[in-house]
């Protein structure tokens, strides 16, 4: 999941978490696809950013999934014995993986 801004929306993307109006009210739920029209009322609302399934925004300087396992298997090296750390990694690198993998898209609100 991808926190960006509602200017990087475009149609399709999923919502992984719930947009809440300033008083906690939700006005679209997660799971919900974006459309175009959502997506201005959003804009209208003065909403500015928005959580959306996997990661479909590449932001300038962000690593790489292959980088950010990398990293993972760097800070770990050294426990390569220890059985609850190395659940800890694995379950650490599947849940990078799964955050960068394109989300199946979800029914448009008033669909």
């Amino acid at each position: 999941m991808q926190q960006i801004a509602i200017a990087q929306a475009a149609e399709g993307m999923v919502l992984a978490k719930d947009v809440e109006t300033g008083d906690n009210r939700i006005l679209c739920g997660k799971g919900t696809a974006l459309s175009a029209a959502i997506i201005e009322r959003f804009r209208r609302m003065d909403i500015s950013h928005i959580t959306v399934e996997g990661h479909p925004v590449v932001e300038e300087g962000a690593k790489s999934l292959k980088e950010e396992l990398l990293d993972v298997e760097n800070r770990f090296s050294k426990v390569r014995h220890i059985k609850p750390l190395l659940y800890l990694k694995k379950r650490i690198q599947e849940r990078l993986i799964a955050s960068r993998r394109p989300q199946p898209a979800a029914k448009s609100e008033g669909s």
